[in-house]
């Protein structure tokens, strides 16, 4: 489910949020670090969950429609489209979804059914629905392609259901912008005869990502003062505010994957950093780094150390 980059990102924020100091208790500090990537799972089983809430939902709306005393012929006989969307069945039925939902209490829905209530609503009034419903076609590949528009246009930029979020739990603000890339990859795989496990992806990829995470926030703490150190000498002529900003820490990791991890091409550590700071950073922000991160090269190359291993490598 992450990848390396996202990975960085929360050090980045676990490491902002400290403050960048040599800590006494990298036990804990580490314990933060892999609560806060378990919390992004969380933020992913949660959506699940609503999109299964959205799927009941528009069976129950159709049933009040059906039974109204004075109801239309059109609402004796409504269109069942997106109750019958195979793509939501798929994500409804799947138990081991439900069995974590339950276990990590997630099923908040159920009490907060009122954001339910208004996502449908604008979902039903849009012209994605409208179009949808009116296609003569049915193909999963229709299902599918409509639950990635109105997630994409309705769901995921909904300011109340950010709202919402943000008051469940503040880091997950910061983890939306990567969960909603990752359900929507996770979407577009999905297949008819997808086995239960494609939609829910493992947290990490392998054993070794988990440790990178681990070890890039445990030696950027413990290195803190000398990359400063470091990096205040390459960056006579910028403004030292910068260095207290998220720019200084993703500086900092850089010297650490720079130093400490071998067999990470400078290249590739150069490229993250540029891009992250892109995202969360100022616009100079990018020019800053790599005008720095550059320098440091050129001198370990220089100076013949902290040499790299490994492919890849030029």
């Amino acid at each position: 489910m992450l990848n390396r980059r996202h990975i960085r990102i929360k050090v980045m924020q676990s490491l902002y949020a400290f403050k960048g100091t040599e800590s006494d208790d990298l036990a804990k500090d580490q314990t933060f670090l892999l609560h806060s990537l378990d919390s992004m799972y969380d933020l992913y089983l949660s959506i699940l969950a609503l999109l299964t809430e959205l799927h009941k939902k528009s069976k129950s709306h159709n049933e009040k429609l059906q039974n109204k005393l004075l109801g239309s012929d059109t609402d004796k006989n409504p269109n069942t489209r997106l109750q019958d969307n195979q793509l939501l069945h798929i994500v409804s039925e799947n138990k081991m979804l439900q069995e974590l939902v339950k276990k990590r209490k997630l099923n908040f829905w159920d009490l907060d059914f009122e954001y339910v209530d208004i996502l449908f609503k604008s979902i039903i009034k849009s012209k994605v629905y409208n179009h949808y419903i009116n296609d003569p076609e049915t193909a999963f590949k229709k299902d599918k392609q409509f639950i990635i528009d109105i997630y994409s246009e309705l769901i995921a930029p909904n300011d109340k259901l950010y709202d919402y979020f943000e008051d469940k739990k503040l880091t997950w603000i910061d983890d939306l912008p990567v969960v909603n890339t990752v359900l929507l990859k996770v979407i577009r795989k999905l297949k008819l005869t997808s086995p239960e496990t494609v939609l829910l992806p493992d947290l990490y990829k392998d054993e070794d990502d988990k440790e990178f995470a681990k070890d890039l926030l445990k030696k950027t703490i413990l290195n803190n003062s000398k990359f400063s150190e470091e990096i205040a000498i390459k960056a006579t002529n910028w403004d030292a505010e910068r260095l207290a900003s998220i720019d200084g820490v993703l500086l900092k990791m850089a010297l650490c994957e720079f130093q400490k991890f071998p067999s990470i091409p400078h290249k590739v550590t150069i490229n993250e950093y540029l891009e992250i700071a892109k995202e969360y950073s100022t616009p100079k922000s990018s020019l800053f780094i790599n005008g720095i991160l550059d320098k440091i090269v050129k001198e370990y190359q220089s100076k013949n150390i902290h040499k790299k291993t490994g492919r890849g490598l030029m």
